[in-house]
């Protein structure tokens, strides 16, 4: 019996991923184009068709109840249950976490977990004018926190900008308080992001801001720049899960990779009673979360962060990388800006963390962005990456290589933490999604065609759905 606190149950694996393009929300794309784009991307790296899908979880969090059945039903109506999902920023790895419980539980051989998010310019807001949002209370708390004087936030009176941002404005300035960080270190953590960004196509900016242009971008809160800041964003991104026994009927040895350890966590009253502007935004609840996940895979508390080689973590803004270092058990408390000078965030150091380029760079439409990451972590340890690959995942004595981790978070609030592993029984060679779909699409961005949707879409369609599906 599968019990979703420690994650004992039967093994799953990821087996087939596909992404869009992270791009601007000018209204150029709908959420059922970007949706079937990725979710055939996935079926077609999996080498299977809709047919083999028991089960879809898909994320979203601005738009029409059903929205997932629309976007999925070109693909087949096959009777499947589909669950829609919203979870705010974590909406994407709430999905995927639905969908590995489905597996590891013995509920199913195979399920999907999409996301798409199609967003409006500008920061985020609710959509709903007719009563308060339900993050109210943490914007509440912000505030309230901003004007307690003894807390030492350093603000000289209440912090400015949009409300998303001030919050975790406000908890990196609890960081600098406390420990002597300082907003040089964010400008380092955007710069490095938006440098990985230029050899990804899927990302949405690729001008490799500096240091120095990252400082002196237009501030939005008194420790933000713009370019510290993650934009609004229209994409796709999906995950096909599937038992070890799916693996070995389909020949998918040669590109499974293991969910070892996930887990979801929500707040703990630390949220509001702690007086912690970091605690408001989560941190407490990304390092509970964590701790289960290293758990699932055999750790004890603070142990097997020398064994993860990449990262993709929740870089919403600069200063939750910096906090998230701490979180995770990256780095001792306090020294999270120690690990950003040494360079261990990066090429060449210790861990490298968002090779895609992050949410700062790469784009952050809201129910695709922990799936993206999951698409991005799964390429590395399958070591198709490319221009992004993390050099030294498989030069150690363990053939299964090192660990990946994501980490996705919400405010209001959820997050995922998940530890990636290549299983022991892969082995590289033989055809695989990259001969399927006709290029590697971990690193080369295209397109899908009527035709591409024709090969991976089940038996039971409907003609008259078919007819108006859009790509």
């Amino acid at each position: 019996m599968f019990d979703g606190m420690t994650g004992t149950g039967r093994r799953s694996f990821i087996i087939g991923v596909g992404c869009t393009a992270f791009i601007k929300p000018r209204g150029l794309r709908t959420t059922n184009e970007m949706g079937l784009e990725a979710a055939t991307k996935a079926l077609s790296d999996a080498g299977i068709t809709y047919d083999a899908v028991e089960a879809a979880f898909v994320g979203y969090c601005y738009g029409d109840s059903t929205s997932g059945q629309a976007a999925l039903y070109p693909l087949g109506m096959t009777g499947i249950p589909i669950t829609n999902v919203n979870n705010n920023c974590s909406t994407g790895s709430t999905a995927l976490y639905q969908a590995n419980n489905l597996i590891k539980g013995g509920l199913a051989e195979c399920a999907l977990a999409l996301g798409f998010e199609k967003m409006a310019p500008g920061s985020l807001g609710s959509v709903w004018k007719d009563r308060e949002p339900a993050t109210h209370l943490f914007g509440q708390r912000t505030q309230e926190l901003e004007l307690e004087e003894d807390l030492g936030l350093g603000l000289d009176g209440p912090n400015f900008g949009p409300g998303a941002p001030r919050m975790f404005a406000n908890a990196g300035q609890e960081y600098f308080n406390r420990y002597g960080a300082k907003m040089d270190h964010l400008a380092r953590i955007a710069a490095k992001n938006h440098k990985h960004a230029m050899k990804n196509p899927y990302a949405q900016f690729r001008n490799g801001w500096t240091r120095e242009q990252v400082m002196a971008a237009p501030k939005i809160t008194k420790q933000l720049t713009k370019l510290m800041c993650s934009p609004t964003s229209d994409g796709a991104a999906c995950c096909i899960v599937a038992s070890e026994d799916f693996v070995h009927t389909h020949g998918l040895e040669n590109q499974a990779i293991e969910i070892v350890g996930q887990a979801l966590a929500t707040d703990t009253p630390s949220a509001f009673d702690t007086r912690s502007a970091m605690d408001v935004v989560g941190f407490t609840m990304t390092r509970n979360c964590a701790d289960r996940a290293f758990a699932q895979a055999g750790f004890e508390v603070g142990e097997g962060r020398d064994d993860v080689g990449v990262i993709e973590l929740h870089d919403c803004f600069a200063s939750n990388e910096l906090i998230t270092y701490d979180a995770l058990r990256l780095c001792p408390t306090g020294d999270a800006h120690k690990l950003v000078e040494r360079g261990d965030n990066t090429h060449g150091g210790k861990w490298v963390v968002n090779p895609s380029g992050g949410l700062e760079a790469k784009g952050h439409p809201l129910g695709a962005t922990g799936l993206g990451m999951h698409f991005y972590i799964t390429m590395q340890l399958r070591n198709w990456a490319g221009p992004m690959q993390a050099s030294g995942l498989f030069d150690i004595p363990d053939k299964r290589g090192k660990f990946g981790l994501v980490h996705n978070i919400g405010i209001g609030g959820a997050v995922v933490v998940s530890l990636l592993r290549r299983p022991e029984f892969y082995r590289e060679g033989g055809s695989d999604g990259r001969q399927r779909l006709g290029y590697n699409h971990a690193y080369l961005c295209r397109p899908v065609t009527r035709q591409d949707v024709e090969k991976v879409k089940a038996r039971q369609t409907s003609a008259y759905v078919w007819e108006h599906a859009k790509l």
